[in-house]
């Protein structure tokens, strides 16, 4: 399937996870990939793997929290493709959990600076070229199935994910009639280096038997399983939508 040839994306969050599955999935339909994320070692291994396959990818070290940085993001997406089609903007991180008494200012900071304002930062800099370029695109935000579940000690990780919900909705309102479509993923429990922290932390029996039995398919996603639905709403077999929530979650969702 080569139905995004010639089309530019940027991800960020590209050097590991979910960012990387989604540009290892632009690449093989046909896209030309900007990879942002902190770490240049593994994007430039991610370039030289897509590469090495026949696709076009570049590089860029960004770290989303930083407006200065985001704005040389998007500029050397312009700079390298001569345009942007696509936006997934997926960096995160899940941040200290603990209680709310318990919880540092400055990691709230960090967790929401990251999740939230990197986002919205991201969205103002891809708006801006989108519009610019006068034709189109689709961005999508990635969140998480705690855009709609808090958990104990999780208030900044929550708060920082349920916000993205009414960032999507709005920018989509705004930007719809001009031919820009936004909207938000939210996946559930995913094989990532972020979930197998997660393992580590409530250790093997808590996770096998009572977190993976809450998911109807039995198992964690797959980063590939995120991508392709990333992709879809991407494409244009998703042109009528706009401003939605998709959750690839296996069906945990419906049991909580």
């Amino acid at each position: 399937m080569q139905d995004m040839q010639d089309k530019v994306a940027l991800i960020t969050g590209a050097s590991s996870g979910i960012g990387r599955a989604t540009a290892e999935v632009f690449a093989e339909r046909g896209a030309k990939v900007v990879l942002a994320a902190r770490r240049e070692d593994e994007l430039a291994t991610l370039a030289g793997e897509i590469q090495a396959r026949g696709g076009e990818a570049s590089f860029v070290v960004t770290d989303v929290a930083i407006a200065k940085d985001v704005e040389r993001m998007v500029t050397h997406a312009i700079e390298t493709f001569g345009r942007l089609d696509y936006a997934v903007n997926n960096a995160g991180i899940e941040g200290q959990f603990a209680g709310i008494a318990e919880m540092p200012e400055q990691e709230w900071d960090r967790v929401l600076g990251i999740n939230l304002k990197g986002t919205f930062l991201c969205l103002q800099q891809e708006a801006r070229v989108m519009l610019a370029g006068g034709h189109g695109g689709a961005i999508v935000n990635v969140g998480s199935v705690n855009s709609f579940l808090g958990f104990s000690g999780g208030a900044a990780y929550a708060t920082s994910k349920h916000g993205l919900i009414g960032m999507t909705t709005s920018v989509s309102a705004e930007l719809a009639s001009q031919g820009i479509r936004v909207n938000l993923v939210c996946p559930g429990i995913v094989d990532t280096p972020m979930h197998q922290r997660l393992r580590q932390d409530i250790g093997d029996a808590i996770y096998d038997d009572v977190v993976l039995p809450m998911v109807h398919s039995q198992r964690a996603g797959r980063p590939e399983e995120i991508a392709r639905s990333i992709a879809f709403l991407c494409s244009e077999e998703a042109s009528y939508i706009t401003g939605t929530t998709l959750t690839p979650d296996g069906g945990f969702t419906l049991t909580i």
